[in-house]
């Protein structure tokens, strides 16, 4: 509560008027007391990612840096030597203009009916990075030997990468913000969703920002046991179609890191 009071710059009083109406609208306890210490119930941290996805959504929103076109989620944040472009795209892209790589991506899926472990589904395997919720957290349980980020960063990156939420990934806690809420937004529809993206990401820690351009396939698929498991296709491609892209960094990644992949 201590906290709370100074990061607001507000009374104790005002902040606990404000749980109090948070958790009437609610219909629910987010807080307890103990030993005179404010934590969170258990309904209370079942609610915590959403609310904290809301939060960054709502700030970056304050300052245009997100918005939905036609329910479609775009991302446009320009720091300097740090930038982050996304634009989802319709599923018609895929069949449209989508390379074959991710259309066979697409199918593999389908025909597997979103179980990873079925035979149809392991052409896919080797270029996915597959997360499972644990915690109130995404935690990467697998990561394909050619897949993007495999290729991109290395193999140290590839097997130091199980186990660890998606704020400890590569990108930090604000590239997880802004995946945190797009997963859990799969979980909730067992859906599908395409995105084109522009970044800077350093290949190898303490190396300076590159260009990195790619298309996204998320898939909502299960484990063997039927938990949900939420399976992340990157191929690295200049050819983008976001419409907040300065056109000084069209084409701005390297050649060399296109992906040329079949399955």
């Amino acid at each position: 509560m201590s906290h709370a009071v100074e990061e607001l710059g507000s009374t104790r009083q005002t902040v606990r008027r404000h749980i109090t109406f948070l958790e009437q609208a609610k219909g629910f306890e987010l807080f307890r007391i103990r030993d005179r210490r404010y934590e969170l119930t258990e309904r209370g941290k079942s609610a915590l990612p959403e609310a904290l996805t809301l939060l960054a959504r709502g700030n970056a929103w304050l300052t245009s840096e997100v918005g939905f076109e036609y329910g479609m989620l775009r991302v446009s944040k320009d720091d300097g030597d740090w930038r982050f472009f996304l634009q989802q795209r319709p599923l018609a892209d895929l069949w449209q203009t989508g390379s074959n790589f991710m259309r066979d991506c697409m199918r593999c899926w389908a025909e597997a009916g979103g179980n990873i472990e079925h035979p149809a589904f392991q052409p896919v395997r080797p270029y996915a990075m597959v997360f499972r919720p644990n915690e109130q957290q995404w935690v990467c349980v697998d990561v394909g030997r050619d897949s993007s980020f495999a290729t991109w960063f290395g193999w140290e990156w590839q097997s130091s990468s199980i186990g660890r939420p998606l704020d400890a990934l590569p990108g930090g806690p604000v590239i997880g913000d802004l995946m945190e809420g797009t997963f859990q937004e799969i979980a909730a529809n067992n859906a599908l969703r395409f995105d084109h993206i522009h970044t800077t990401v350093a290949r190898k820690p303490g190396t300076p920002l590159v260009p990195l351009s790619y298309t996204r396939l998320l898939l909502g698929a299960r484990f063997p046991d039927g938990t949900f498991a939420l399976v992340n296709i990157i191929e690295r491609t200049n050819d983008l179609k976001i419409d907040d892209l300065p056109d000084k960094f069209v084409n701005a990644m390297d050649p060399e890191w296109v992906m040329n992949v079949s399955i």
